[in-house]
């Protein structure tokens, strides 16, 4: 399938990227550099202009502006939302009618390559230059840890323009279908809707699509990636899809192979990458999982009451003294459950993917 995205390639953008394309063995990047940069720029201009003038409007009362970091918080919030709902509609939208895609064998998978699936990996790897660069800007505000998530981020989305795993660039961002019900949870809690009706309908609807979409869907396409890797690591594709790929001529309808040409096995260190990054996002994917079940919990329950202990003969200030600290462990407490806590702002939340 061809890439659907609206804008042809730029020539003089191409031109410009090509030999750095070359240098790092990136043969599908001057195809879809003006969409990374398209999606790094929309993206910014959400969180600069768009998101200010939005929440001004309608949650002026709550919106941060004053507030440096807390602004910074709140419009990177903005942005997740927005990227995880366009990012989704457009991944399930390629699976669907993409049909060379859909027929791929699991050398195709690995190494083949379509302007759609293309096109997704374009996008988010724009996603993340505006991450990279938005956490450089306020590295006080995000930290060193954020801005290695998104340096890693940036470079594991980057290996798909080898062509390298193409496939792949639409199922595991359909990780992003929780975002926007996390995104919702935390502007929830903004609005001084904690603990309400939406909310809790809005928590039960996250914990099933995590569920879904994370653990169930996102354990069993990793099994499968890992076994395609494995054939991939031991040899390279198969000479006949090479030369089925210059059959035709090397217009804009290519054979899935076309960039494989001087393809070998899978190098053991982009496997051995590749692996490590998923099973850790996988591990963390289930440990997030019964937090957010305890988080969400906590935000509907009661606030359980103690009794503060009275002193022989103690009144008065005694009392609010020890009332007060009993508060502030209750408060403390309730704090500790939070999806705040639990679920990392800038991380989780931005990343695509919890990346």
């Amino acid at each position: 399938m061809r890439d659907p995205f609206p804008i042809a390639p730029i020539p003089a953008l191409s031109a410009w990227i090509q030999p750095y394309a070359d240098a790092l063995h990136l043969p599908t990047l001057p195809l879809h550099i003006h969409e990374v940069l398209g999606a790094a720029a929309f993206y910014t201009f959400v969180h600069t202009i768009l998101s200010p003038i939005i929440s001004n409007a309608f949650f002026s009362k709550y919106y941060p502006k004053n507030h440096r970091a807390r602004k910074a918080n709140w419009d990177a919030h903005v942005v997740s939302l927005a990227q995880s709902v366009l990012i989704n509609g457009l991944a399930l939208w390629t699976m669907y009618y993409d049909e060379e895609r859909a027929n791929s064998d699991w050398e195709q998978r690995v190494w083949g390559y379509t302007g759609a699936s293309g096109m997704i990996q374009a996008l988010a790897a724009g996603y993340f230059v505006w991450d990279l660069g938005i956490t450089l800007l306020n590295l006080d505000i995000f930290g060193l840890g954020l801005l290695a998530h998104a340096v890693s981020a940036l470079a594991v989305y980057t290996f798909g323009f080898r062509p390298y795993l193409n496939y792949y660039s639409s199922i595991f961002i359909l990780y992003e279908l929780s975002t926007p019900f996390l995104n919702i949870h935390w502007f929830f809690d903004k609005l001084n809707m904690t603990g309400s009706k939406p909310q809790l309908y809005n928590g039960i609807a996250l914990l099933v699509v995590f569920f879904c979409c994370r653990l169930v869907w996102g354990t069993y396409q990793s099994a499968v990636v890992y076994v395609d890797m494995w054939k991939a690591v031991q040899r390279g594709p198969d000479a006949g899809y090479i030369a089925a790929a210059f059959e035709k001529a090397s217009g804009v309808d290519k054979n899935l192979m076309h960039f494989a040409k001087d393809a070998g096995p899978v190098p053991v260190w982009l496997a051995v990458t590749y692996v490590a990054s998923n099973l850790t996002l996988n591990t963390l994917n289930w440990y997030w999982y019964f937090k957010m079940i305890s988080a969400v919990k906590k935000r509907f329950e009661p606030a359980k009451k103690e009794k503060a202990a009275v002193p022989a003969g103690g009144k008065g200030t005694g009392n609010v003294a020890t009332g007060a600290m009993v508060g502030e462990k209750q408060g403390l407490r309730q704090r500790a459950h939070s999806i705040e806590d639990v679920v990392p702002d800038s991380e989780e939340l931005r990343q695509g993917t919890i990346q």
